[in-house]
């Protein structure tokens, strides 16, 4: 969408320049909140608390406030800056990507929102087998003349019914229930404390491999921690509530039902200060 393009028979030491209607002038007065490039896939490096880096692939939208005299913005530039920062990805990184963002293409605000999956290596509870475990993570910011960071993630757990176990004569129906959390940060905090934040809420925490001694664990366990999807965002709320790092938070927890065609969920928001 710009640059210069050299006639048939001629050399690139003398090309001809291409018009920009980018920045033209726009007469219909209107100016844009966030324009950019959405779904872009790119390899990323995101910080571990005890591994260093992890490479994996994010998915990135890149967006820019528009004046309203002018009449596009440039978006083969968002690429260009993204590919300048070296796969690196975290707190300490995002804002100079979003102070590049801004002045490469003359905005007030930039704003970009990646999702990754983030992999742990996990041990199941009596065996110690392990697997790989993904969860669904990203990060949202804002940088100019709105500040902001969040981090965001999904954690699956297992849940099983308060109600069902009171009444049933035999076991309680349980189900996978999945819990997405957005945190606005006072200081810095990893992903993983998140995780085991968010996991130790459950009446149980899933994992990638389970032998037959696990699996007896797993269930007595769960069975033994009964969570309602109110229970559940309760007890994430307490232990944010707690954490000195976290500044604000939204917490949304959706159960995939067992035994109902439909799925149970609730939805929590605060602002600590």
């Amino acid at each position: 969408r710009e640059g210069t393009m050299a006639p048939k028979g001629d050399t690139l030491s003398n090309p001809i320049p291409l018009v920009d209607i980018q920045s033209s002038e726009d007469q219909r007065n209107i100016a844009i909140d966030r324009v950019g490039v959405r779904k872009v896939k790119y390899p990323i490096h995101v910080r571990e608390r005890d591994n260093g880096n992890q490479q994996t692939v994010g998915e990135f939208t890149l967006t820019v406030d528009l004046p309203r005299e002018f009449k596009g913005t440039h978006m083969s530039r968002f690429l260009e800056v993204l590919g300048q920062h070296n796969h690196d990805l975290g707190s300490e990184t995002i804002p100079d990507i979003l102070t590049a963002l801004r002045d490469k293409l003359n905005a007030e605000t930039a704003h970009l929102e990646v999702d990754f999956t983030f992999f742990r290596e996990k041990a199941a509870p009596v065996t110690g087998k392990t697997g790989m475990m993904g969860y669904q993570c990203g990060f949202d910011a804002a940088g100019g003349k709105t500040e902001e960071f969040w981090l965001k993630l999904v954690v699956p757990v297992t849940t099983l019914c308060p109600c069902s176990k009171e009444i049933s004569e035999f076991g309680a129906h349980n189900q996978r229930g999945y819990v997405s959390v957005r945190v606005q940060p006072r200081s810095h905090i990893w992903l993983e404390d998140l995780i085991d934040l968010i996991e130790a809420c459950g009446s149980a925490p899933l994992y990638p491999v389970l032998k037959r001694p696990d699996e007896k664990f797993v269930t007595e366990q769960a069975y033994s921690n009964p969570r309602f999807v109110e229970d559940m965002v309760r007890e994430v709320a307490l232990r944010l509530d707690a954490d000195d790092r976290v500044q604000a938070y939204e917490i949304e927890v959706e159960n995939h039902e067992s035994i109902h065609d439909h799925n149970a969920y609730a939805y929590l928001q605060r602002r600590k200060d």
